[in-house]
């Protein structure tokens, strides 16, 4: 029986379960099955043999292979349950049957699509994340909820349908859908390359296709932000990584994604938008280390994803903690929040310290690797750009969601502290940021843990290294070169900070909606729709009529011919039509029988 269950994509356990959930009445027996069925998937895939394919199944002629594990699926769906188990623990306080069973739904659709092994069933599972996660932003219930919820929708179904449309043509060329038989795109050359590019290009949130994310993430509820922070955008990166691993065009798009959130998180008030444009910011870097596609640079994507995973949820759950104690997020209503919510102040710290890449944390052993591969490869200008980008980091998420959340001006607010199951999953994540980043004192201590799980690690062979051609490697982040580097862009970012407040030069935070790249479909497309109204209903009733009497004359003359009161329908022509009919139809099915 055990052995039947290790050959079970974990994935697949989620999303029955999470179903089984939407029709539990019972909180506390649903609440259980949410929080222990993630457990039981790690412990069935810590139990999974890799390498090989462990669950396939033919339909249509197409082979699927369901389930299989090799060292870059490994660590991303890893962290993907390792989500799932602190979302659930996070949303303990609740008593909300669709929601609890879409959040587990969602990520078990994201952990069978990691482990998928053809491009046909990671389309399946890619489309059920996009349907379990609109559910998540519906859920808060509000008119804007409503419409974030529909263009969120829209655009995550077009990247499922440029997917197919990629496999079709992938299919087609290759006569497979299988990854081990496919390989790696290392080109635009074949059609459905670009296809499958724009698919992942969608979710991954790259510059101008980004506002899906900005859009909805915010007005998601205070559970649903936490937890679409963690799978769709982390599915993109592993499936870049597993089709486009050294895809040059790759390192300037996520040298660009990393830059130009820094400006408008700057000047952003709502501070749930400012942590989404921190992801893309943060997905840039991974993206890059994709696109450089050396084992090191492997060996950051994958990490940098897997603590990227954990820090931004802790941030998201601290600042849904403040919302759900406070009922806002905007930077000009909140201050002075840590004289009652000291323990969210304490654990939002340390995921800001985090993704800000601080010494002793997990986004310094992380991010170090990709900074390290940009410089062993020679590109200095990306190099610079994610040198600017590490900076802002620490400026909108180190410095800003924790100042102006708990300590800036004071507004006044002294709501009770978190709930304990918000304060008990913090903390967790919390304790886990601090761990993996800790110097490796001992085998499997610390980072050591981390790198023990990278796809191009000496212990672990993996797929897309064996296709870069080169030896796999071992990486030191707590070195005095590295230390001293990041140390001095660090505090260099927090003196022009605090510079900045000092001589009143620093943006200052104001009611509003900042808008980028959508405000040509916001006013634009606004502007369009609202004039085509206008001539609708001026010049609407007119053509309606005008279309009306056409359409019953034509309807009158069609009658008149083919009614059984018609003149078809009259005299000797009626056995004539019918033996025509029989004549054609019989011709028909002889050139079938011919050409099959």
């Amino acid at each position: 029986m055990i052995e039947f269950l290790t050959h079970i994509n974990p994935g697949f356990l989620l999303v029955i379960v999470g179903i089984i959930g939407c029709f539990t009445p019972v909180k506390r027996v649903r609440q259980a099955l949410m929080v222990a069925t993630p457990v039981v998937a790690m412990i069935l895939l810590a139990m999974a043999d890799r390498g090989i394919n462990l669950s396939t199944t033919a339909v249509l002629d197409i082979e699927l292979v369901l389930y299989k594990v090799d060292s870059l699926n490994f660590i991303f769906g890893l962290a993907f349950l390792l989500a799932a188990f602190l979302n659930a623990i996070y949303a303990l306080h609740t008593d909300d049957r669709l929601q609890d069973g879409m959040a587990l739904t969602y990520a078990g659709a994201a952990v069978s699509a990691t482990f998928a092994g053809d491009l046909m069933t990671l389309f399946i599972f890619w489309e059920i994340t996009a349907v379990s996660s609109v559910f998540l932003i519906l859920r808060a219930r509000t008119k804007a909820a409503y419409q974030a919820a529909m263009r969120y929708l829209g655009i995550q179904i077009l990247s499922g349908v440029l997917l197919l449309d990629g496999l079709a043509y992938v299919y087609k060329s290759a006569g497979s859908l299988r990854f081990d038989e496919i390989g790696t795109f290392l080109s635009f050359e074949d059609p459905g390359a670009k296809y499958v590019f724009a698919a992942f290009a969608i979710k991954a949130a790259f510059p101008f296709l980004h506002n899906w994310l900005q859009d909805a993430y915010p007005k998601a509820t205070v559970v649903g932000a936490v937890v679409l922070s963690a799978f769709t955008t982390k599915l993109a990166v592993y499936a870049f990584a597993r089709m486009f691993p050294g895809f040059e065009i790759l390192i300037w798009i996520g040298a660009i994604m990393t830059v130009f959130p820094v400006f408008f998180a700057v000047i952003e008030n709502d501070l749930r938008k400012v942590l989404s444009y921190s992801l893309n910011n943060q997905l840039g870097f991974m993206i890059c280390a994709v696109g450089i596609g050396t084992p090191l640079a492997l060996n950051g994507a994958a990490a940098h994803a897997f603590a990227h995973i954990i820090y931004k949820g802790l941030l998201f759950m601290s600042i849904g903690a403040v919302l759900y104690r406070v009922g806002t997020t905007k930077a000009s209503e909140l201050g002075g929040l840590w004289r009652s919510m000291p323990w969210t102040t304490i654990f939002c710290i340390i995921g800001a310290v985090s993704i800000s890449a601080f010494p002793l944390f997990s986004g310094f052993v992380a991010k170090s690797m990709t900074m390290s591969a940009v410089a062993k490869e020679g590109y200095v200008i990306i190099w610079l750009m994610l040198l600017f980008a590490s900076a802002g980091v620490l400026e909108h998420s180190g410095i800003k969601i924790p100042y102006f959340t708990f300590f800036g001006h004071d507004t006044g607010h002294r709501p009770k502290e978190a709930p304990f199951n918000m304060l008990l999953a913090m903390g967790l994540a919390a304790a886990i940021c601090i761990a993996i980043g800790l110097p490796a004192f001992a085998p499997g201590f610390g980072y050591d843990w981390l790198y023990g799980l990278l796809p191009c690690t000496a212990a672990v062979g993996s797929a897309v290294c064996e296709v870069s051609g080169k030896a796999v490697v071992s990486y030191e982040p707590y070195t005095l070169e590295h230390i001293l580097t990041q140390m001095q862009l660090l505090m260099a970012a927090l003196l022009a900070f605090i510079l900045l407040k000092r001589f009143g030069l620093y943006p200052a935070e104001k009611p509003g909606t900042i808008l980028d790249t959508d405000w040509f479909y916001r006013r634009w497309g606004y502007g369009l729709a609202k004039w085509s109204g206008q001539v609708w209903g001026k010049a609407g009733p007119a053509m309606t009529g005008v279309a009306g009497n056409a359409g019953g004359r034509v309807f009158d003359r069609l009658e008149e011919a083919f009614s059984p009161r018609g003149a078809l329908a009259k005299g000797a022509l009626t056995s004539g039509m019918a033996l025509w009919s029989a004549v054609l139809l019989g011709v028909v099915m002889l050139v079938v029988l011919l050409s099959s």
